[in-house]
């Protein structure tokens, strides 16, 4: 896909965590917003995947850590083809596949269960020790919030990864700079985030606007050429990004809009796509 086709996929996927978190009535926006151009690259662009065959052994994996925002993560996964976008409407439904967390056993695509913050690194780094030891050519991703990264166990997966050398994994930190209390320098500063990834023996890659394809090319692009040690991507963005009235409040951390506030949203993306369509 070139820039233009992966804005107006990313747009789409916009509209999709909206629809999805709308008529849940209840999930995580914001973070799935600012996390919509990432989703788009890796499963439009970056990673070795088929939607029509989840499982295939040499596929790429992706783990999202920061499980709650699983309507970025099925939004694009429909958009893929892994199952219909209808089925967004269902979200957190009672009878529904698509539950308020990733769940790798009844929804396509998703290689690990998520959710509790911590833990999904450590089971990538597991993913990537494990293509190692088998001689496997696929790469591990794993989407983390800067909020998460406050908690301990991200610390002890990455020291084990960094010691093992892990160049098939790539970490990456979604630095909408808040979480579900406030700021995350304001409730337990993880920063400087680069600098503590640098410590436990990773390549480091800042990317000052993740909402930017160039940007993330530029970055995955880097990852690729990273030999006897795991990557770290620490991407700014905006959290809501793409819903006027969301975009850096940290009130829609985890909450739905109302339906006028829905109108204003995927009227915000409508224009959007727009413009997009005008270039």
């Amino acid at each position: 896909m070139n820039k233009l086709e992966l804005q107006k996929t990313a747009n789409e996927i916009r509209k999709g965590i909206v629809t999805a978190v709308h008529s849940a009535k209840a999930g995580h926006p914001g973070g799935s917003l600012s996390a919509a151009d990432l989703f788009t690259y890796l499963y439009f662009e970056e990673m070795n995947i088929d939607p029509k065959d989840p499982k295939k052994p040499d596929r790429d994996r992706f783990v999202l850590s920061k499980g709650h925002t699983a309507p970025g993560l099925y939004s694009t996964l429909a958009h893929r083809g892994y199952f219909p976008v209808e089925d967004l409407k269902t979200l957190r439904h009672l009878g529904s596949y698509l539950q308020g967390h990733p769940d790798m056993k009844h929804i396509p695509g998703v290689d690990m269960s998520s959710g509790s913050l911590g833990q999904g690194i450590s089971a990538a780094v597991g993913m990537a020790l494990g293509a190692k030891m088998d001689g496997a050519s696929y790469r591990v991703y794993t989407l983390l919030g800067d909020g998460e990264i406050e908690e301990g166990q991200v610390w002890e997966a990455a020291m084990f990864a960094g010691h093992r050398k892990l160049d098939n994994l790539v970490v990456i930190v979604d630095n909408n700079g808040l979480q579900i209390d406030g700021k995350i320098e304001d409730v337990c500063s993880p920063y400087p985030i680069d600098k503590k990834f640098e410590a436990f023996n990773f390549h480091v890659i800042n990317v000052a606007d993740g909402n930017d394809f160039d940007q993330l090319k530029a970055a995955f692009d880097e990852a690729k050429t990273v030999k006897g040690m795991p990557t770290a991507i620490i991407m700014k963005t905006v959290k809501g990004k793409g819903v006027s009235y969301m975009e850096n409040s940290v009130d829609w951390h985890g909450k739905a809009p109302n339906d006028e506030q829905y109108e204003i949203a995927m009227a915000d993306l409508e224009k959007a796509g727009e413009a997009l369509c005008q270039k």
